[in-house]
């Protein structure tokens, strides 16, 4: 059966990294966009990672420059933006394609666990998945769904 550690993907400091890093614990995948109107998500995304990383849990940071070409800067700006304007300190990856055949193999499998509610395909930035423990995809979550609002949903995970 796959799961999380079974990827990896490139960091924005352009290293390899095993999503193995990561089995065990909670995560929260996010594709990203730093000029989208649910950007200030970032700030949401951030106090869960504080609120819950003791236990086990982080945010995974995809961005994309799939929609409306909202993700338009190299790494090093998408990492500065994160940083200076959101205070972001949970790891974040390279841009990628999230949908159609050059979709990173995670967001091929993510979206064969849990489609949406109109197929697939990822819709639009800041569209979550959360994962278990055990590295399966628990639920996924619309661009318009708060983080603040997977609080609950965070914590039933990690007291499975």
């Amino acid at each position: 059966m796959t799961k999380l550690a079974d990827f990896s993907a490139t960091t924005l400091a352009g290293e390899e990294r095993s999503l193995a890093d990561f089995d065990g614990s909670v995560a929260l995948v996010v594709n990203t966009a730093s000029k989208c109107g649910f950007t200030p998500q970032y700030a949401g995304l951030q106090q869960l990672f504080d609120s819950y990383r003791d236990k086990g849990f982080t945010v995974l940071g995809f961005p994309s420059n799939e929609f409306a070409g909202q993700e338009p800067g190299a790494s090093g700006d998408i990492e500065e933006f994160c940083q200076v304007n959101y205070g972001v300190s949970f790891p974040m990856f390279e841009k990628i394609k999230v949908n159609g055949k050059n979709a990173h193999p995670l967001y091929q499998w993510l979206k064969t666990e849990k489609g949406g509610i109109l197929g697939d395909a990822i819709k639009w930035n800041f569209t979550k998945f959360l994962i278990g423990r055990d590295g399966q995809v628990v639920k996924r979550y619309a661009s318009n769904v708060d983080p603040a609002d997977i609080a609950a949903d965070i914590e039933t995970a990690l007291a499975a």
